[in-house]
């Protein structure tokens, strides 16, 4: 069975301060996403699902869908705010939905299949894919997820520090994931603050782009687990209820493990305004190297 890739593009992109996800970066208009697809179909993924505020559907789909048939399946799963929640746990003043694993739990009976999940705003990289999709075919399933990691000297941004999840590993699998704030630096000095100060941080520490690999028991689990979450954060209109959480109540349940399937691909994508020029940049590099066409899809 070919996995299925999904892709986080609900996000109200509030630190880049418009619709990134929809933005063209490539030679001929292309989108960051459009280059995860295109690495996805090549990797041997079957079908691909946007997850996205439906608000704005009919706009993503014109600009998406064309370029797509014949291609890959598409298909589209909308996230909202009331999804998944009684009308008691709702609070009064909340506005946005409610994280990434309820983003993925709206996949609920339209992803019946092992998948990889991506962020739409971010670059992954052909290897990242290529080894996710192995992972998909050979490895995932109920007991058994993946997290593709990333070397951190591969995930910082020029233009300012960033916030990453640092794994610690065990015996190939995770073993705790620590998020780090305001990351900045160089490859050989990389540090990070919080309350207490500036703390180093080692080079070759391997951190999560937010694609991980997951069988159906992300469902059933991320279900149980935000209903668990409704009832802690009653009356938080701000709580959310994030993908390495249901990671990590995997692991503390000792219901399985996610292995770390680390990857030399650079991660680059657009946290910032400022970093749209560096983006562009670095995909039409790719394109005179000859990784990628000028075209995706001509």
């Amino acid at each position: 069975m070919q996995p299925t890739l999904v892709i986080l593009a609900a996000g109200m992109a509030s630190r880049y301060g418009s619709q990134k996800q929809t933005q063209g970066f490539g030679p001929s208009g292309e989108t960051i996403m459009e280059y995860s697809i295109y690495d996805a179909i090549r990797a041997g993924f079957g079908k691909v699902v946007f997850i996205i505020r439906e608000d704005f559907a009919d706009a993503f789909k014109a600009q998406i869908e064309p370029k797509l048939v014949g291609k890959i399946a598409v298909d589209y799963v909308y996230q909202a705010l009331e999804k998944f929640v009684p009308a008691d746990k709702m609070p009064a003043d909340r506005v946005k939905p409610w994280g990434t694993a309820h983003a993925l739990l709206c996949c609920k009976g339209v992803v019946n299949e092992p998948y990889a999940v991506i962020n739409a705003d971010d670059f992954y990289g052909r290897d990242a894919f290529e080894k996710a999709s192995k992972f998909l075919q050979n490895e995932c399933n109920d007991t058994t997820w993946a997290v593709i990691a990333y070397w951190l000297r591969n995930t910082l941004s020029e233009n300012g520090s960033v916030s990453r999840g640092v794994i610690d590993v065990a015996n190939g699998a995770m073993a705790g994931i620590n998020e780090r704030t305001k990351v900045s630096g160089t490859p050989d000095n990389m540090v990070y603050e919080d309350e207490a100060g500036t703390h180093s941080l080692p080079a070759d520490s391997v951190v999560s782009m937010n694609m991980f690999c997951f069988a159906q028991s992300f469902t059933s689990l991320s279900e149980q687990m935000f209903a668990e979450f409704l009832e802690t954060a009653q009356g938080n209109a701000k709580a959310e209820f994030f993908i390495p959480i249901v990671v990590d109540g995997f692991l503390k349940r000792g219901l399985g493990e996610t292995k770390v399937v680390p990857t030399e691909a650079k991660w680059f994508g657009v946290t910032y305004k400022e970093d749209a020029p560096g983006v562009q940049a670095s995909i039409n590099a790719l394109v005179q190297s000859g990784v990628y066409p000028s075209n995706l899809w001509a």
